[in-house]
This record gives C-alpha cells, sequence and structure tokens, in this order.
C-alpha cells in the first residue's frame, strides 16, 4: 500500500473539514473563517497545538502577502512548513553484519515492523538474519518464526522465558560466521513503565556491543500511530533505556491521527524511518517528507481537495 492510500482516512478528515461543501475550492478566496476551519482540522488530526500555532501564523503571513489567495496554495504552503519539521539524520555507515534493534511496547506493531525490514533489505539485494529475542512472550516468537517463513529470511530463536540479551549475541555471531549482511532483532515490549524491562533492553544493547563491536547501529522504536501524541510517552520512556536512532510509525491506515507522526518526530527530535501504511509484507515504506505531506494534504497535484 502507498502513503497516499495509507492516509486516506486522515487526508478525508482533514479535508473535509477544511473545504466543506465548497464547489470549486480552487477558486474561492482564502476567509478567516476557511483558516480557521483548516488550524482545527490540523488539531483533529493530531498535529500538536505547539507546531500548529507557528505554522498558522506562517500560512497568516503568506495570505496576508498574497502568496496564497487560494485553500489549495495555502494548503501547499502549510505542507512546506509542516514538511520541515522532519529530523534529517541518515543512518550511520556500520560494518556487516549491521545489527538493528526493534523497539517498542506490545501491539505497536514491534514484531511484523522486524519482518517488515528483513524483507526489504532481502529485496535489496541483502541476506538478513531476524532474531527473535521477545523470549517473554511465546507467542512473539512464533509470530516472528511465521514472518521469517513468510518473507523466507532465517530466523534465530531463543526458548521462552530465556535470555533475550543471549538471543541477540548469538544471532550476531552467527550472522559473522554466515556471512549476513545484517541482524534485525525483535525485542520485548512489555508495558514501558515497568522498570525491569528498560534494564533488559540495556543489557541487550551492551551484550549486542560484545557480540560485534560498535553495534546496536541502529535502534528503531516502533509507536502505534493510532495512539496519536500519546505514543510520545511511551517513546520517551524507550530513549532513556537505549540510544535510539529512529522511529517507525505504524497503523497509520487505521487512523485518522496521521499528523502526530509531525508531533513525534518534532518532540523526540528523532528522524521518521519508515511509515506503516498497511498489513502487507511491503506495507513498510521509508518516510519521504514530501510524499507524506502532499499525501495527507492532498497537494499532489494528482486530485482535487476532497469535498462534500
Amino acid at each position: 500500500m502507498s502513503i497516499d492510500r495509507g492516509l486516506a482516512r486522515t487526508r478525508g478528515g482533514l479535508l473535509g473539514r477544511v473545504f466543506g461543501a465548497l464547489r470549486r475550492p480552487e477558486e474561492e478566496p482564502v476567509s478567516e473563517e476557511r483558516l480557521e476551519q483548516l488550524e482545527e482540522a490540523l488539531l483533529r488530526a493530531d498535529v500538536s497545538v505547539s507546531l500548529v500555532d507557528p505554522v498558522m501564523l506562517q500560512v497568516r503571513d503568506v495570505v496576508r502577502e498574497g502568496r496564497a489567495r487560494t485553500m489549495p496554495k495555502v494548503l501547499e504552503a502549510v505542507g512546506d512548513a509542516l514538511a520541515a519539521v522532519f529530523v534529517d539524520a541518515p543512518p550511520r555507515d556500520a560494518p556487516r553484519p549491521r545489527v538493528t534493534l526493534v523497539v517498542g511496547v506490545n501491539g505497536s506493531g514491534k514484531t511484523t515492523t522486524a519482518a517488515k525490514l528483513a524483507k526489504r533489505a532481502k529485496d535489496a539485494g541483502g541476506t538478513p538474519l531476524l532474531a527473535a529475542a521477545d523470549t517473554f512472550r511465546a507467542a512473539a516468537i512464533e509470530q516472528l518464526e511465521r514472518w521469517a517463513r513468510r518473507v523466507d529470511v532465517p530466523v534465530v530463536s531463543g526458548r521462552p522465558e530465556g535470555d533475550p540479551a543471549a538471543v541477540v549475541f548469538d544471532a550476531v555471531r552467527a550472522a559473522i560466521a554466515r556471512g549476513n549482511s545484517e541482524v534485525i532483532a525483535d525485542t520485548a515490549g512489555r508495558l514501558h513503565t515497568k522498570a525491569h524491562l528498560m534494564e533488559e533492553l540495556g543489557k541487550i544493547v551492551r551484550v549486542a556491543g560484545r557480540a560485534r563491536q560498535g553495534a546496536p547501529d541502529e535502534v528503531l522504536l516502533v509507536l502505534d500511530g493510532t495512539q496519536g501524541q500519546n505514543a510520545i510517552v511511551q517513546a520517551r520512556e524507550f530513549t532513556r533505556a537505549a540510544d535510539v536512532t529512529g522511529l517507525v510509525v505504524t497503523k497509520l491506515d487505521g487512523t485518522a491521527k496521521g499528523g502526530a507522526v509531525f508531533a513525534i518526530t518534532d518532540e523526540l527530535k528523532l528522524p521518521v524511518r519508515y511509515v506503516g501504511v498497511g498489513e502487507g509484507a511491503d506495507d513498510l515504506v521509508p518516510l519521504d517528507p514530501r510524499a507524506y505531506v502532499a499525501a495527507m494534504l492532498g497537494t499532489d497535484g494528482r486530485r482535487p481537495p476532497a469535498t462534500r
């Protein structure tokens, strides 16, 4: 699924509130009423107040100066402002095997994200190895093993209730021996408020470094997009336990809160590496800031703004 389709709910809700019953939105001049409706629509899409306020100040300046005389042009100005929020921090270079830890609470899409990342790596010509290090849940091990078969990627698993750090260590050492290009480890995801889980995550990070100096190379925090800005609370806990290098926001196809991505990256000052826009193996796509704002605001030129 594309970002455009994945953000259909967010886009439909936002544009419906902005344009209402306008018959010719490309011709009707901008009014203060329409700007207020736009502001409300952005807030309802879960773009934070701390972002909406400066964005709308900027937009009103653009309107006052005559640089945007219709609502479609106003949306383009909003898109420019929102695209600038995204953090640009490319993944660092790393020796083989590259080691990625996938972290997050249960139910965020963490396990499926690990498998989809492995498929992306394989499709790109790599030889990834999965590590089922969420040993606290037998179901998580079984789920990753099923996904591994589905995407045809090998997996190293531990026994239920075993040491998750040992699983990551074994997976990295196995990848070194076999010549795999990378290791993608699914880690435990019990409630982020439990201190022992955060301690366990810290241990995994340390042990990964013993298996291959400098590992992990990437720690991806998976956040459930349907949680909106509430996901920020979870994120703060994980960033304290591990050096999170990037974010994955999932389930955006099932929510009208796609604007929360801006609030999340702005609050955490972390890059959004991928967004999940469906349940298929290929429905994890790299974040393109311009494509994201165009899909959310309907400013890509392929369709007119939706009206009722």
